[in-house]
């Protein structure tokens, strides 16, 4: 709070204007009202030179306007009328539908669908339905909607407007996913508040207490107003609560936005008068761009932005009333609204400007992924965090490499040429150790957990120490790798597969002797219903192994071609350019067990190829993590370092976002490979027949020399599966050198559903050259619904 206010103090508030968007945008207005589903900003009504009656749509992750084609009942055009999102339902009560005629209609929207639907609730049992009206307010809390206040003409005839104020309240009880039940008039204990129009009302639920309430914040009631008011919702308890801190001016037309436990209210109009003196009649009074939040916890005020506050830049959202604001994540939305009213017109003015505030650092983002490792390289990605600027990836090295150079644990992020789907998600644990038994069963003694979510993608684990010309170990023993040590190189490859999900699994130096002598990787690949993307990476935190998630689809890559020198370097162009207002620490080396990281770069997306990383000039090295507010670094002054075959990297990112840098994400470790191996399979399909699957696959793409043979296993039921089903079971069902087999329906009776994510098959596929066996791709093939209680009869015409 105290820090809130020094930002304040210091004129840190870091909003953005949106320079451009593409798209059909909206023409300004006043009066609409804007909600949000996921990172969609859906606005409908208001007006300027008419009431507007589209549906507008904003994308904040690709800053696109578009206009969905709606269809259904329609409703007319309206203005200052109540609009909330539930789910991804969105109701529409009331407001003007033409001067001087008000609307009491309820109408629905599916915007899944873009449906419209006219909805009729039944009156309350005691008392009249909610006469027409606009300026109230409409909030959400579970299964009810709370109506309270407004404006209702008095008047028969439109054109002869007789204002009335209203303090009425109402619930709206609405059914599950869609349609509603009725109105009801609750009754409440302590006193009612004042009649009131263009106010704003909220709700909140603390968590530690779970008791939600609502405030009503300000309004116009003949003159305006600025006080706050409480309701407990369970027990339907009006108060007026005490706050602390400096209260905003009396206002109307102004929004009131809940992010975290605290209610921002911005703009509106104010009395023009002294800071001083508030005229009881209200008779002058202008658009204001003050700006505070209540603290919902404490009901401590505090301001962040006055009137008087100097923009010559143009730095800051102008005063304005009548605009909507709205809230994604911890990122709040502000879009036109008037600015005032010209008497010497005769009109009203509406801006035309989109603005956001970061309100808070963005989170950690989830830990680096592998999707692809080679000799010199990796091709990471890692969760997208929504409404952030960019990320800082870091690595550093265990181990000095050639030349008496540090190698750093994280890699050098280029993200150009990957595209990526933001709805999938694959959880996988890297195993301890892979053994095959007699019965060439591949068993993986380890915790595996793989989610997929709806993406496709294909991952690589290498595992072995092997000794090659340049001096590479190789064994052909089996050896036990504690969780704690990084033995295998690990690698992945995301491809597009029509039914498979794919996926990577890292087993370990512990080899059965169809795999002796190896280096073994998985990679996973997903099939057209759900995706995923795993890495076979050794993943880890600071003392432990642990699981990631992704949400990412690669389709393309393109690889820097890495150099072994170490020279003086540029930025590449898939890096983001951020404003050096922009709080960030940068460059800065963090002794983690005497370890130091480097930067790799900051990167517009989720996803990037490293080949190198950024060399700290001596006078930096001692820099800290407590850096503050670095400007950005000019990479295009640093030294950059490729990175070298068979070597460990650990890696870590940042979120970066206008309040600065938020927090790293867990470490996960990567290898470089050995040369000499194959890579995975990829293209993996899935044909179905009567009694069989055929299952097919196309070479690697670097063979590393001639394919001796290829090997495929599928996972299969087992008591120890069963008793704990992130330890599975491989049977092999096929060696030799055809780039396709026959699955039976008796072998896939035994198969084991994995049901981490979707239920799912999961076979494993690998090449085999001189040298041994490459990185296997894993495919998990999605299924319906399974009783795996018991024994599994498959409908192949059904699947």
């Amino acid at each position: 709070m105290a820090a809130a206010a020094a930002a304040a103090a210091t004129g840190v508030l870091s909003w953005r204007r949106v320079p451009s968007s593409t798209g059909p945008v909206p023409r300004s207005r006043h009066g609409h009202r804007a909600v949000a589903i996921r990172e969609l900003v859906i606005i409908f009504g208001g007006g300027n030179e008419g009431i507007a009656d589209e549906l507008h749509v904003y994308n904040t992750a690709t800053n696109q306007w578009f206009l969905p084609a709606v269809r259904g009942d329609i409703p007319p055009g309206c203005a200052a009328h109540g609009f909330v999102c539930d789910g991804t339902r969105i109701l529409v009560f009331g407001g003007m539908v033409e001067y001087g005629r008000y609307s009491n209609d309820l109408y629905e929207l599916q915007a899944s669908r873009w449906l419209w639907k006219k909805v009729k609730p039944q009156p309350p049992s005691v008392g009249s339905l909610p006469c027409p009206r606009l300026g109230h307010s409409f909030s959400l809390y579970g299964n009810k909607c709370y109506l309270f206040g407004g404006l209702a003409n008095e008047s028969e005839d439109s054109n002869n407007n007789i204002p009335r104020y209203l303090n009425d309240f109402y619930e709206l009880e609405l059914q599950h996913g869609s349609g509603v039940i009725g109105w009801s008039i609750p009754m409440t204990k302590g006193i009612l508040p004042s009649p009131r129009e263009s106010h704003t009302a909220i709700v909140y639920c603390r968590k530690d207490l779970g008791n939600p309430k609502m405030y009503i914040f300000g309004g116009m009631c003949g003159c305006r107003l600025n006080d706050l008011w409480e309701l407990d919702i369970e027990t339907m308890t009006w108060s007026r609560p005490e706050t602390k801190g400096t209260v905003p001016l009396p206002r109307s037309l102004h929004t009131a936005n809940v992010i975290g436990n605290k209610m921002y209210v911005f703009g509106g109009w104010v009395p023009q008068t002294g800071e001083d003196e508030i005229s009881a009649r209200d008779g002058e009074w202008k658009c204001t761009s003050s700006f505070s939040y209540l603290n919902l916890d404490t009901t401590e005020w505090i301001s962040l932005m006055l009137d008087c506050q100097e923009d010559k830049k143009n730095l800051l959202p102008g005063p304005r009333a009548g605009h909507c604001a709205v809230a994604v994540g911890t990122r709040l939305y502000i879009w036109s609204g008037r600015d005032g009213y010209r008497k010497a017109w005769n009109n009203q003015v509406c801006c035309k400007d989109l603005w956001y505030l970061d309100t808070e650092k963005p989170p950690a983002p989830s830990q680096v992924q592998l999707i692809r490792a080679t000799t010199n390289s990796f091709q990471v990605k890692w969760d997208e965090v929504p409404t952030v600027e960019g990320y800082l990836l870091q690595l550093n090295a265990d181990s000095p490499a050639p030349g008496g150079i540090v190698v750093p644990e994280t890699a050098l992020l280029n993200s150009q040429g990957i595209k990526l789907d933001r709805h999938s998600q694959t959880n996988h644990m890297v195993p301890n150790n892979v053994q095959v038994t007699s019965n060439s069963l591949l068993k993986l003694e380890a915790k595996e957990n793989i989610t997929e979510p709806e993406n496709i993608a294909t991952q690589e684990a290498t595992k072995k120490n092997h000794l090659d010309s340049r001096g590479f170990k190789e064994s052909n023993a089996p050896s036990l790798l504690p969780a704690c040590t990084l033995g295998p190189q690990t690698s992945a490859n995301v491809a597009e597969l029509h039914d498979l999900d794919i996926r990577t699994v890292n087993p370990d130096d512990s080899v059965s002797s169809t795999v002796s002598s190896s280096q073994t990787m998985v990679t996973q690949q997903a099939v057209k219903t759900e995706s995923s993307s795993t890495n076979g990476a050794v993943v880890k935190d600071e003392t432990s192994l642990t699981t990631f998630c992704s949400k990412s689809e690669v389709a393309e890559t393109t690889f820097i071609v890495p150099s072994t020198k170490v020279r003086t370097g540029h930025t590449n162009n898939s890096t983001v350019h951020l404003s050096k207002t922009t709080p960030i620490r940068l460059m800065a080396t963090v002794k983690t067990r005497e370890r130091q990281w480097y930067d790799v770069g900051i990167f517009k997306s989720n996803a990037a190829l490293v080949s190198q990383y950024y060399l700290l000039p001596e006078e930096k090295s001692s820099i800290s993590n407590k850096v503050e507010n670095a400007d950005v670094p000019d990479y295009g002054l640093l030294k950059k370092q490729d990175l070298f075959p068979g070597t460990v990297y650990r890696f870590r990112v940042a979120a970066i976002n206008g309040c600065g840098v938020g927090p790293f994400s867990k470490v996960s470790e990567f290898k470089t490979c050995i040369p000499g191996f194959p890579g995975a399979p990829s293209m993996v399909r899935i044909t179905k027949s009567v009694d069989c699957i055929h299952l097919s696959w196309e070479p690697p793409l670097s063979p590393s020399g001639n394919i001796l043979e290829y090997s495929a296993y599928l996972a299969i039921r087992t008591t120890q599966v069963h008793e704990n089903p992130n330890q599975l079971v491989f049977m092999k069902i096929y060696c030799g050198l055809k780039t396709s087999c026959i699955v039976t329906a008796a072998q896939l009776s035994n198969a084991h559903v994995d049901y981490t994510s979707r239920p799912a098959i999961v076979f494993r596929i690998s090449a085999k050259n001189d040298r041994g066996y490459g990185p296997a791709t894993q495919v998990r093939w999605l299924q319906g619904k399974v009783d795996t209680k018991c024994s599994v009869k498959w409908d192949l015409s059904a699947l």
